[in-house]
C-alpha cells in the first residue's frame, strides 16, 4: 500500500479485497468460537478436528495430516490433540506399517460432541454470514462467496 497525497492510504484492488477476507474472516470466526465455546464447551479448533476425524476413513488421520487440514502448525496440534485425548473425545494410535506415525482417532464420546455442536455451526456462520452481508463494504464478498 502507498500512502497519497492526503496522507491516507491507498491500495491495490487485491490489497482491498484481501482486506475484506480479513475483515470477513475475522467476525466469522468470533462469533464461531464464541457460540462452541458458550453452548459446547469446546474450541472452534476442537470442533474443526472432530469434523475432519468423523469424516475421515476409519476415523483416523495422522497429527500432520489433521494440522493441514485445520490450518495449524505441528506443535499447535500436538497441544489441540492433547486436549481432546484428555476429554475422551479422541484417541491416539500408532500406525502398523511404519511405527514412528501416530495417528488421532475419534472416539464414539467425540463423534457424539462433533454431532451436537454441528447445528450450533452452521446457525452461527449462517447468522455471521448474514451479519457481515448487511455491511456494505462486505456484502458483495459474502455474495461472491455464496454463489
Amino acid at each position: 500500500m502507498s500512502a497519497g497525497a492526503s496522507g491516507t492510504t491507498t491500495g491495490t484492488a487485491d490489497d482491498l479485497l484481501w482486506d475484506g477476507v480479513v475483515t470477513l474472516h475475522g467476525r466469522v470466526e468470533h462469533q464461531l468460537t464464541k457460540a462452541m465455546q458458550r453452548q459446547h464447551g469446546i474450541g472452534l479448533s476442537e470442533y474443526r478436528a472432530l469434523c475432519r476425524l468423523s469424516r475421515a476413513d476409519d476415523g483416523e488421520l495422522r497429527m500432520q495430516e489433521l494440522a493441514d487440514l485445520i490450518g495449524l502448525n505441528q506443535s499447535s496440534v500436538s497441544r489441540l490433540v492433547a486436549r481432546l485425548e484428555a476429554a475422551g473425545l479422541t484417541r491416539r494410535a500408532m500406525c502398523p506399517k511404519d511405527r514412528r506415525g501416530v495417528y488421532t482417532v475419534i472416539t464414539e464420546e467425540g463423534r457424539a460432541v462433533q454431532a451436537k455442536a454441528g447445528p450450533t455451526y452452521t446457525a452461527t456462520l449462517t447468522e455471521a454470514l448474514d451479519a457481515t452481508a448487511a455491511d456494505p463494504a462486505l456484502a458483495a464478498l459474502v455474495a461472491a462467496l455464496r454463489t
